[in-house]
């Protein structure tokens, strides 16, 4: 299926000061997959080192960091000689020999012409251990997302949509021609979300129950690793934090708050299983500002925040909000829709690079997520139908004095002034092309 990371690996793998690099992300996100395409399209051989799958091969990084020693031995067991700029090396489950991690300094300074990418289930979690000699500045970072909604699109498809909507202008409001399937590809999405099996279980059976047995499958997955990875004393709390999101989140003031969680539990007893669930990529923190400044990391409140989930479709299933509720639009879920447009657009966001944060004025006034862009703060209102009124981002605008904005919503496109703020009103269906109208 197609991914857009592919794009950055190619940008990557012909940097002139490349170094080996680090692929994070959720489990079952996709990384081993996007990293074959990526050898296959791109080297005339590869080198593929599963750590978990063959731990005899921890034995080659224990003796010494010599890396010319190191290649000799994997070309020997593997029997394909490696060829700096023709060959791809992928240490794959790397969190399984944390000498290779520590390797990878070497690899930088010693044999920077050999392309090396690592990867690993919960290698955030991993990387978080003080044990670990990371090697600092010597490597490449990047993250692989669940598949966004354009990605979705095209493996339903539908790339056709895509090039309808690439250079639409906001002045040209939507004909149904186009707003029907794009609205119901996004219900779709809503259920399905972007897990790739997940989506390839979808695209070949079209099976809502097929879908969601994998859904749980996963879920399930994840929970077994909270006993296997995570510190024992630490399991029953994750379970906690972990089963408390979706609630958390479809609350009016869905700020997250640990006493929620447990009853009798505080943020001090918590604190250290919800980051073990950030580590692992299984949730997204998004942090208050409440007096935005350009850079807004520094001006954030890391006690103020709300927690959202890797996946739409994951939260869905963890919801147990039925197929029949979204398609049919029942207005007894009004809470958790606007909760899923949320997580959506939060989603959306993290998958165009994007590092979201939240605006609250006391309890009277609050910005869903504002980001940074070209030294600007863009305002992001979320609605999940289509009233777009919103006295929050006006006050915010006049504020802030706020150049451009964005109003997500059921809403056709279209544009307009609010205070000092170029609006665009986009579907939700769109955010994906959001970067072809913030433009400053």
């Amino acid at each position: 299926m197609y991914r857009e990371i592919l794009c950055d690996l190619e940008k990557w793998k012909d940097k002139p000061r490349r170094k080996p690099l680090i692929l994070t992300g959720v489990r079952q996100c996709g990384k081993t997959y996007i990293v074959n395409e990526f050898a296959r399209k791109n080297f005339e051989s590869y080198v593929y080192v599963n750590f978990e799958a063959q731990e005899t091969l921890l034995a080659i990084f224990d003796y010494d960091f010599d890396v010319n020693r190191i290649v000799k031995e994997l070309e020997r067991h593997f029997k394909t000689e490696i060829v700096p700029g023709k060959t791809l090396v992928f240490f794959d489950e790397i969190q399984e020999c944390t000498r290779a991690i520590t390797s990878l300094k070497y690899f930088c300074e010693k044999m920077r012409e050999l392309h090396i990418v690592c990867a690993g289930s919960l290698l955030g979690v991993a990387l978080k251990k003080k044990q670990i000699s990371f090697p600092v500045g010597k490597v490449n970072r990047m993250q692989l997302y669940p598949m966004s909604f354009k990605e979705f699109l095209i493996a339903n498809d539908r790339a056709d949509l895509i090039e309808t909507f690439k250079e639409w202008q906001v002045d040209r409001e939507i004909p149904k021609l186009y707003t029907a399937p794009m609205e119901e590809l996004l219900k779709a999405y809503y259920i399905v979300g972007g897990m790739p099996e997940v989506v390839k279980t979808w695209i070949d059976t079209h099976d809502y129950d097929e879908v969601e047995e994998v859904q749980n499958e996963i879920l399930e997955d994840y929970a077994d690793d909270f006993s296997k990875h995570a510190p024992l004393t630490d399991v029953p709390k994750i379970r906690w934090i972990w089963d408390s999101v979706p609630v958390q989140l479809a609350k009016e003031n869905n700020k997250f708050i640990f006493s929620h969680v447990k009853e009798g539990k505080r943020s001090a007893d918590l604190e250290d299983a919800l980051q073990w669930l950030v580590d692992a990529g299984l949730v997204i923190k998004v942090e208050l500002v409440e007096k935005p400044e350009i850079p807004l990391e520094g001006a954030v409140d890391k006690t103020y925040f709300k927690v959202y989930m890797s996946d739409v479709g994951l939260l869905r299933a963890k919801s147990k909000v039925s197929v029949k509720t979204i398609l049919e639009e029942s207005a007894l879920y009004i809470r958790y829709k606007g909760a899923f447009a949320e997580n959506y657009v939060l989603n959306e966001l993290k998958s165009l690079g994007k590092n979201p944060f939240f605006w609250r004025s006391g309890n009277t006034a609050e910005i869903d997520f504002i980001y940074e862009e070209d030294g600007e703060i863009v305002p992001v209102e979320v609605k999940s139908a289509d009233n777009t009124q919103a006295k929050s981002y006006k006050q915010f605008c006049k504020k802030y004095k706020s150049k451009k904005g964005l109003k997500l919503s059921r809403k056709n496109i279209a544009q307009n002034l609010c205070e000092s703020a170029i609006t665009y009103n986009i579907p939700l269906y769109l955010e994906w092309n959001i970067d072809n109208y913030i433009k400053f």
